[in-house]
């Protein structure tokens, strides 16, 4: 899960140059580009200065000639397509120095395991019953274990491409916060390459929380049973998305009326993970569906993610579930629908990623449950 309690800020070092020096500055970059670049017009905005024409190279092979060129000046080199000619901005972006405090990590690593526990166990005051916290064990791990894989799928795949990032933040949350975590995070310190870069690393993370929630989920409904309803019923009920009512049926049947799947802790962990894998999938702003959108969609990312956030708020009007509204809300508020581009926004998607980028649409309509969760 990819929020944080704030919209995130570029951890990017801006290394400012005073403004009477940049013309030469401009100048400078001018000569390292006139042989990659046959440049047409030139912009200077505030601490920017942006080339625009026809290259001579193709875009990868220019990217890493600029790189190594504008470093010693402290500017990183952005390739897009604008007014149908290419151009090259400079921006004022010195190399990532931050390196992390594992420290912190670990501490909220094991913040998160003792709120999962704590929440698995279904106490809201552990000292007086001490001996029910083991029983939160089975949800905590299996939970841990899915957002670890998915944060690490995130982790791994962007050293793959050399982009810095940060170790999984895990986000404790201890009831009544139900599943005693608001998910985990990696910060991304750098921008990714070019929009299959951008698209490996995004597209990492789900799947391979995935490859551990259904898993998961099917070993924990062979453990769980089908029990009646009883009258006047009331609780929190999880609600089912379309692969969740498909592994239910496969697991018991039809579920006769009147009567209900009374899932094991691990079951409930891996409903969690398909919860958190589609909130992750919504192409909006920087999440995980929203970098996969980016990736294929470009410049029309943000229409993308306006009407994702508009729909969201039509399915909580229509189902009645305010779930979804609370997460538009979050999302306008938190996330918004800004993306960052790549450093190289002129090479396309591989046809490949583009059919696994349409298979990630259809997984998030296959992972949505209609009312995520009810009181009744």
């Amino acid at each position: 899960m990819r929020f944080w309690p704030f919209r995130p800020r570029s951890p990017l070092i801006v290394s400012a140059a005073p403004p009477e020096d940049l013309l030469v500055l401009e100048n400078l970059l001018r000569r390292n580009v006139e042989d990659i670049l046959v440049i047409r017009e030139r912009q200077l905005r505030g601490l920017t200065v942006a080339f625009g024409g026809d290259l001579l190279v193709s875009p990868p092979r220019a990217l890493e000639l600029l790189e190594a060129r504008f470093k010693p000046f402290g500017y990183t080199p952005f390739l897009r397509r604008e007014q149908g000619m290419v151009f090259l901005r400079a921006l004022p972006l010195a190399e990532v120095t931050e390196t992390g405090n594992p420290l912190v990590n670990l501490l909220l690593f094991l913040a998160t395991c003792v709120s999962t526990v704590w929440a698995g166990s279904g106490t809201l005051n552990p000292f007086a019953e001490p001996a029910r916290l083991l029983a939160g064990i089975p949800f905590a791990f299996t939970l841990l274990s899915i957002l670890g894989t998915h944060e690490f799928g995130h982790y791994f795949t962007a050293r793959y491409y050399k982009a810095s990032v940060s170790l999984p933040y895990f986000i404790p949350a201890p009831p009544p916060f139900i599943f005693g975590t608001l998910g985990a995070i990696i910060k991304m310190r750098s921008p990714a390459r070019d929009r299959n870069s951008l698209f490996d690393i995004a597209v990492a993370g789900p799947l391979a929380g995935l490859v551990i929630a259904i898993p998961a989920l099917l070993l924990g409904l062979s453990w769980s049973r089908l029990i009646p309803i009883p009258p006047g019923f009331g609780g929190l009920v999880f609600g089912d998305s379309l692969l969740m009512r498909f592994l239910v049926r496969l697991t018991f049947g039809p579920v006769p009326s009147g009567m209900d799947v009374l899932i094991h802790p691990v079951g409930l962990a891996g409903w969690v993970g398909l919860f958190v894998t589609a909130l992750n999938l919504f192409p909006v702003g920087q999440l995980d569906g929203g970098r996969i959108a980016y990736a294929l969609f470009g410049a029309h990312h943000r229409k993308v993610s306006i009407a994702t956030f508009v729909a969201l708020l039509l399915l909580g009007a229509l189902t009645g579930a305010m779930n979804w509204i609370m997460w538009a809300a979050l999302l306008f508020f938190l996330i918004g629908f800004h993306h960052s581009p790549p450093l190289n926004d002129l090479t396309p998607l591989s046809p490949g990623r583009r059919i696994l980028g349409a298979v990630c649409l259809v997984l998030l309509v296959l992972l949505i449950p209609p009312v995520p969760v009810e009181v009744k």
